[in-house]
């Protein structure tokens, strides 16, 4: 049986578990650092393409989903996207901005921020302790005790920090959902994000390997609920790329009936583009439709909504007839995409929903119910939209509960 006594043990190493442990131990506690799987930080490596998107050039409480946003865009304030570049500066891990608003690390690998962090992690005297997994966590009058297979742990102060359920091969199932709710906690329904959308149509699933900017729209009950402008990738399963990513957390949580509009013309206006057929039409233009559609769209994609249009390949604009025309023009702009669901967890960058703001302190992310024990990353009920800004999150949270408990021993 391995006992220790530590000021506080952080469960889950993941990017908001070491971040907490750096700042925490900076500050002069004895920090135990505990992961349930061989090797650290398995998110940070495969994220952004295993290129590390370690935070964006503009954040704020917009670009998150939570039931509590106010206290998100607090925590936010406490660590923002400029103090997270001078952190990893001082690590000695220089990011590059893209034109996308998102940075990375300069050498293009998620590598060189793990090993800045685990770096930081020795010199600051952390202990860490690979492979073991939490299984049970109880109080007593000195704390808590953290009772995992073969050992058991005492320390004054907890801090869950084992993610949600996004990714369950890199040890994210679940776990401190279950010890949180042995004090009682509530749980906001939890849904994978940030995960591939689905479908069974064998025409758009011929397009896999297609990239392109498109505009979606999300429909519930007849209302325009969420939009988005960005990538758009077209796969073996359905559709991916940030554009359905970003989409997938607001369609499963929306109401029945909901559907998702997608406009593959860009920033075309349909009015303007339709009175060009209109003009071509009236011209009696030899001119191919198809051919038109090419300046706009790659070939393949063109011969789909050809197809969906009852349109012949072949057909000039001089033989087009106005229903022809609205087909065409509505599949171009308005074009619904016949999704079946979600890849899932399995393929989810973050889980949304998760332990409530309800029953934390919002300026600390300490438990209400039960003191010392603190949370922080992607086990809240807080999910980003693609671009860094889930790790932002996590490094923002974890300083945060890092700084009340170095400001409780002061």
């Amino acid at each position: 049986m391995d006992e220790k006594r530590c000021d506080v043990i952080i469960v889950g190493a993941g990017a908001a578990g070491l971040m907490t442990a750096i700042i925490a131990a900076r500050g002069g506690l004895k920090v135990l650092l505990l992961e349930g799987q061989k090797k650290v930080g398995a998110k940070i490596l495969m994220s952004g393409g295993t290129r590390c998107n370690v935070t964006n050039k503009k954040v704020s409480e917009k670009d998150y989903s939570s039931e509590h946003l106010i206290d998100v865009r607090n925590i936010l304030r406490s660590f923002d996207n400029q103090k997270t570049i001078h952190f990893f500066k001082e690590l000695g891990v220089e990011l590059v901005l893209e034109p996308t608003g998102k940075y990375f690390p300069t050498t293009n690998s998620g590598k060189t921020v793990l090993d800045a962090l685990l770096r930081e992690v020795n010199r600051v005297g952390v202990e860490l302790l690979t492979e073991r997994k939490v299984v049970a966590l109880r109080k007593i009058d000195q704390g808590f005790v953290v009772q995992g297979e073969g050992f058991q742990l005492e320390t004054s102060t907890v801090v869950l920090t084992t993610g949600g359920l996004s990714y369950p091969g890199t040890g994210s199932d679940g776990t401190g959902y279950r010890l949180a709710q042995t004090f009682g906690h509530g749980m906001i329904e939890t849904i994978p994000a940030l995960t591939p959308l689905t479908t069974k149509n064998a025409d758009f699933k011929s397009l896999s390997g297609i990239t392109l900017d498109v505009t979606l729209n999300l429909i519930s009950e007849g209302q325009k609920i969420f939009s988005t402008r960005e990538s758009f990738l077209f796969t073996h399963l359905g559709f991916s790329g940030p554009a359905a990513l970003d989409i997938s957390r607001h369609y499963l949580r929306a109401k029945e009936p909901r559907g998702i509009i997608i406009n593959f013309m860009g920033d075309q206006n349909p009015e303007v583009f339709q009175q060009h057929l209109l003009t071509l039409q009236q011209n009696n233009s030899r001119k191919a439709l198809k051919n038109i559609l090419l300046e706009h769209m790659p070939q393949r994609l063109a011969d789909v909504l050809l197809k969906k249009s009852g349109i012949d390949a072949l057909t000039m604009m001089n033989q087009l007839n106005r229903e022809s025309r609205q087909r065409i023009i509505n599949n171009c702009f308005r074009c619904p995409l016949p999704i079946t669901g979600v890849v899932g967890y399995t393929k989810a960058e973050v889980t949304a929903g998760g332990i409530s703001f309800a029953e934390i302190n919002s300026k600390n992310l300490e438990s209400q119910l039960q003191p010392g024990l603190f949370f922080a990353g992607e086990i809240l009920d807080v999910d980003g939209r693609i671009g860094g800004f889930n790790f932002q999150w996590a490094w923002a949270s974890g300083y945060t509960v890092a700084q009340a408990l170095i400001n409780e021993r002061k």
